[in-house]
């Protein structure tokens, strides 16, 4: 019985740490459903409309949320988000925790283009950007550098 009992609770602690974990999908659910967002979602069929007018320099979608009104509990909760944010098909390029502020920036890589960029920051307000594409290196350090 006690064996039974000690597994339970190994199993148990497992699972609490497990779900502590976020991904970039988890956490675009978790927070884009929330009442103090406001957010939009630029599909492919916009931003091959804006193609037509602008160069698009290969994105395909943009997706962005902003988070109004937040309570501290709120802002904590996004901030471990951000902290605890792993998942191995991204690559960390920017890491910033400052005064309690954390900005973290992902690139998913595919070849020679980068096919996802996930923003996430708590800078003055909670924001999530996800810009999704076939977007060139050279043209990424282009926009960078204006």
């Amino acid at each position: 019985m006690k064996k039974y009992i000690a597994i339970l609770i190994l199993l148990l602690l497992c699972q609490t740490g497990y779900s502590q974990k976020y991904n970039v999908d988890k956490l675009f659910k978790e927070f884009s459903g929330s009442k103090n967002s406001e957010g939009i979602k630029l599909g492919k069929i916009f931003m091959n409309f804006a193609g037509m007018f602008t160069e698009t320099m290969g994105v395909k979608e943009i997706e962005a949320y902003a988070f109004d009104n937040d309570t501290e509990e709120q802002k904590n909760k996004f901030n471990m988000a951000i902290k605890n944010l792993k998942d191995s098909s991204y690559e960390t390029m920017v890491t910033r925790n400052e005064d309690g502020e954390r900005t973290k920036i992902l690139v998913r890589n595919e070849d020679e283009f980068i096919r996802e960029l996930i923003i996430n920051t708590s800078v003055k307000k909670n924001a999530l950007v996800r810009i999704k594409g076939k977007i060139r290196r050279s043209d990424f350090k282009k926009v960078a550098q204006k």
